[in-house]
């Protein structure tokens, strides 16, 4: 739905403070330096000091105040030109360039110059500021937005879209002033905000004023209905449209918000957002919003001062609420237009999300305490399918940006660091119920089975999740060998097709004390991990192949357009140059999930139908409490999807995120 709105046009130029210039010979240069005068004190609205004729300077000034009153800090660029004389009057054009909206209005005035008193000046007129302007009138610009543009998408399904909505709120105009404050108080408590406050800004408002309480989702089961609202004097919901996803809670961190623009929005928007402008607020919304916002069209129209108006929304389901008293006619007939430009509609933001999957992991999250998050990417291109951060992020897109000690799901990367250095699934490996580091005593999670410490072999160490086993083979390879073997997974390197705001996961490659480096071989410590970098993690093991995340596809097509920023680790860039995984030790390491899940931790995804699905169990301790905290993780290869689940301040990732992961998987195959 476009948005109207009327305002006074700002009219301006750089103000020099200028003396005139004595010049008796009436020449050229002088009446050019004068008109270079005249246009700079335009420029900076404040022609108080400036080389005018014809008018006191001080009535030139409150002129030039009431022509682009209230069009706050728009200003055109102006520059003066070559001075002529024809029939013994000299001219100089004055050129001026506006930005409005984004659109540019060009345009030329002609500004008269003449010597009186000895001293060269340029007579005053409203036309000098913009063509045709006359005495009485003022500068208005009517801007019109196109509606937003979409984001899209697998198959190019609306994510989000212009969905139906109601404006709820009570009209003055349909309430008397002794029941305005209990209607108010009433219909506050009936949407749930706070009677106090709306009241206050009820009685704030004009006589007129329809003061707005909530916006709701227009649908069927709508409350308050529209019989609850006929019961309270004044209440009304105004049907409208705003860029909606399915659901409040679809997406929402990955995807943004749509709102109207803040003051602050506003002040940092150089110009280009007004009062009443939508515009995204976090995600992708706020990331491509002059992509997705396209340009206002802008008609620039010379009024009688006093004329301008401004359009109010329609009621439904009752009486009209009231709107701005509009202009007379005979306001109306002296309106005239000066420019005009068409709303340039935005372009849609295409991305790679599944609306069955993303909907899947947001419910799946929905009923989780804690900070969550799932992530599921197709490991033959890439393309992120579902990014959901559970109601325990608060809003925050845990899901792409978290940072947060993997645990034992990095023992993925131990292991391909392993098999580089000539180890394969069968290696026999010690696992003992604790080894001590420097001082420091490592141990197993709690309830690790008895029947598997001993010599085991590494597949069984990496099934069951020993940290011991991993461990003690800490000096067969080196940190910076971690690293590059991270990177070989697609960990902490740049994701340049992402289009979005991601963190890849931070390795560091420098030498670390004994007591770090174990406890890097057991994901934590420095290490540092995203859901969204633990799912390339194991797309890049399901695929054979480093595998880059993509979720925007309009990524390349335009120059214009953001590129993505996924983060990088500042030390793992050494690593990212290291080879990539390679199919036969993305097999062994398939081996190795598989095992997770017939013989070790995972057993309950025995249960998911369909192709073999391997995963890999992770439980990270962190913070100073005893017991410690710890963060539940799993990751999880089906097919040609690859997910990882996250629950901070989780227990056990088995016990924990398992669950959420089984329930994801089981429902995705159907």
């Amino acid at each position: 739905m476009g948005n109207i709105r009327i305002a006074g046009l700002v009219v301006s130029v750089t103000l020099l403070s200028a003396v005139l210039t004595s010049c008796d010979d009436g020449s050229k240069a002088a009446a050019e330096q004068a008109a270079g005068q005249v246009s700079s004190a335009i420029a900076s609205l404040d022609v108080s000091h400036a080389p005018i004729l014809g008018t006191d300077v001080s009535a030139a000034q409150s002129q030039l105040k009431d022509i682009v009153s209230g069009l706050g800090d728009v200003k055109p660029k102006v520059s003066s030109g070559q001075a002529s004389t024809n029939n013994g009057t000299t001219t100089v054009p004055l050129a001026y360039e506006w930005e409005l909206s984004g659109q540019q209005w060009k345009y030329t005035t002609t500004a008269q110059v003449a010597q009186e008193g000895g001293r060269w000046g340029v007579r005053w007129s409203p036309d000098l500021v913009a063509p045709g302007l006359k005495a009485g009138e003022v500068l208005a610009v009517k801007s019109e937005a196109p509606a937003r543009a979409d984001i899209l998408g697998a198959g190019d399904a609306p994510l989000v879209t212009m969905r139906p909505v109601k404006r709820v709120g009570i009209d003055k105009t349909f309430v008397g002033a002794d029941r305005l404050d209990a209607s108010a108080r009433a219909l506050a408590s009936l949407v749930g905000i706070d009677p106090d406050g709306y009241a206050k800004q009820a009685a704030a408002a004009g006589p007129k004023a329809f003061v707005e309480a909530i916006v709701l989702r227009d649908t069927p089961d709508r409350k308050p209905t529209d019989e609850q609202l006929g019961a309270i004097p004044g209440a009304f919901a105004l049907s409208d449209t705003l860029p909606l996803a399915p659901t409040r809670e679809f997406g929402r961190a990955v995807l943004g918000t749509v709102g109207q623009a803040t003051a602050e929005q506003i002040e940092k928007s150089d110009g280009e957002l007004q009062a009443g402008d939508l515009t995204g607020a976090g995600g992708l919304e706020q990331k491509y919003d002059d992509q997705l916002r396209g340009k206002d069209g802008v008609t620039v129209l010379a009024v009688a001062q006093g004329s301008t108006a401004s359009p109010a929304p329609t009621a439904t389901g009752g009486a009209s609420p009231s709107s701005a008293p509009s202009a007379t006619p005979s306001q109306q007939a002296a309106t005239r237009t000066l420019f005009s430009s068409a709303p340039q509609p935005g372009k849609p933001v295409r991305t790679t999300i599944d609306p069955r999957l993303q909907q899947l992991a947001d419910d799946t999250l929905s009923s989780v305490g804690p900070a969550s998050a799932i992530v599921a990417i197709r490991p033959s291109d890439g393309s992120v399918l579902a990014a959901a951060s559970g109601p325990g992020s608060n809003g925050y897109n845990t899901a792409m940006l978290g940072q947060y000690a993997p645990g034992s799901i990095f023992k993925t990367v131990d292991s391909l660091a392993l098999l580089r250095q000539g180890a394969t699934p069968d290696l026999p490996v010690q696992c003992t119920p604790t080894l001590t580091v420097d001082g420091k005593t490592f141990q197993n999670a709690t309830g690790y089975p008895a029947d598997h410490l001993g010599a085991i072999s590494l597949r069984d160490a990496y099934a069951h999740s020993c940290n011991t086993a991993f461990i003690s083979q800490r000096d067969k390879v080196t940190q910076e060998q971690l690293a590059a073997s991270a990177s070989s997974l697609g960990l902490g390197v740049e994701a340049p097709l992402l289009g979005a705001d991601g963190f890849l996961g931070s390795v560091p490659a420098d030498a670390a004390s004994a007591t770090e480096h174990a406890a890097s071989m057991i994901g934590q410590g420095k290490i540092l991990m995203s859901p969204l970098a633990a799912a390339v993690m194991a797309a890049s093991v399901q695929k054979g192949s480093v595998v880059s995340p993509r979720l925007v596809l309009n990524v390349g097509e335009d120059e214009a357009e953001p590129s993505a920023s996924a983060s990088p680790s500042p030390t793992n860039k050494a690593a990212g140059g290291s080879k990539p995984v390679t199919q036969a030790e993305a097999a062994a390491l398939q081996d190795m999930m598989r095992a997770v899940v017939t013989s070790g931790h995972a057993g309950f995804l025995l249960s998911v139908p369909g192709a073999p699905v391997g995963a890999k169990t992770g439980t990270a301790e962190f913070g100073s409490d005893n017991p410690p905290k710890t963060h539940a993780w799993i990751i999880g290869t089906h097919g040609d999807l690859a997910v990882a689940v996250f629950v901070d301040e989780g227990g056990l990732g088995a016990t924990v995120s398992g669950p959420l992961l089984t329930n994801f998987l089981t429902k995705a195959a159907q």
